[in-house]
């Protein structure tokens, strides 16, 4: 893949953006696809790198991006692009080999983990494990790709993952700091580039370790009345979802968009 015109290229290696605008009739874990306007705000200022369009870490971006979309927001497996469904798995440092079904189920951060001193991914779920790291990282956790080492059908390529560290991670107080994570990672694709297998390799020890250097929190009643309106205000964004899917699927009646992207073997 010396020379790459993405645009011309399948669905699953454009943009985010551009994934996200022809994904028609699928079933999102939330009832709506998500937004990352504020995610891609904070990329633009934040990312260590310029990728060229046409690269071939561009490409490898924008495949990683629709899987962590469709592994955070698909509930159907049939209705991913990123991989084969049926063959598809997923391990880190060497771990457990998951499946697409593990994916929907658990999320990737419970899997990426595992258990750790601070973490027990046994005693997690999807919700309680995605909220642990949306809690701890309000303002986002943004990755990109910093380096590829080599293309299809074998990928091998250095990622960056980093977030500020502004709210409470279980009861360890925040430092305020950006964590930074680097880790490397292998994938195998087919020869129209969805994905059959992935494996992750990074210090999950030390991510986590930098996650309870702020210490305990101490317990006072401003932090008791935090949580309280913390718990109140994720019931109410819950209950507002419900209603604004209820309102969809009485009143929209949209059209599937054919996919403007030709397939390139």
């Amino acid at each position: 893949m010396s020379q790459i015109d993405i645009e011309k290229l399948h669905l699953w290696v454009q943009d985010r953006d551009t994934v996200l605008k022809y994904s028609t009739h699928v079933e999102w874990r939330y009832g709506e696809k998500p937004d990352y306007t504020h995610s891609n705000e904070k990329f633009a200022q934040e990312s260590t790198r310029n990728h060229p369009a046409n690269s071939l870490e561009t490409l490898v971006q924008n495949l990683v991006r629709t899987f962590d979309i469709e592994a955070n927001f698909k509930t159907n497996p049939n209705q991913w692009l990123s991989v084969v469904p049926d063959q598809f798995r997923m391990s880190t440092n060497g771990g457990s080999r998951y499946t697409i079904t593990d994916l929907i189920s658990s999320g990737t951060y419970k899997l990426m983990i595992g258990n750790t001193k601070n973490y027990k991914a046994s005693e997690e779920n999807f919700v309680t494990s995605t909220n642990l790291f949306h809690t701890a990282f309000p303002d986002g956790f943004l990755w990109e790709v910093l380096e590829v080492y080599s293309g299809p059908p074998n990928i091998v390529f250095k990622w960056r993952h980093w977030g500020q560290f502004t709210g409470a991670f279980k009861d360890y107080a925040p430092t305020g700091e950006t964590i930074e994570v680097i880790g490397t990672s292998f994938v195998h694709v087919t020869d129209d580039l969805k994905i059959l297998s992935l494996e992750h390799y990074y210090d999950n020890t030390n991510f986590l370790a930098k996650l309870t250097s702020g210490g305990k929190l101490v317990k006072t009643p401003e932090n008791q009345q935090k949580k309280s309106t913390s718990i109140w205000r994720k019931l109410w964004n819950f209950i507002s979802k419900l209603w604004r899917r209820k309102e969809k699927s009485t009143s929209a009646n949209i059209q599937a968009s054919r996919c403007p992207f030709a397939v390139v073997k």
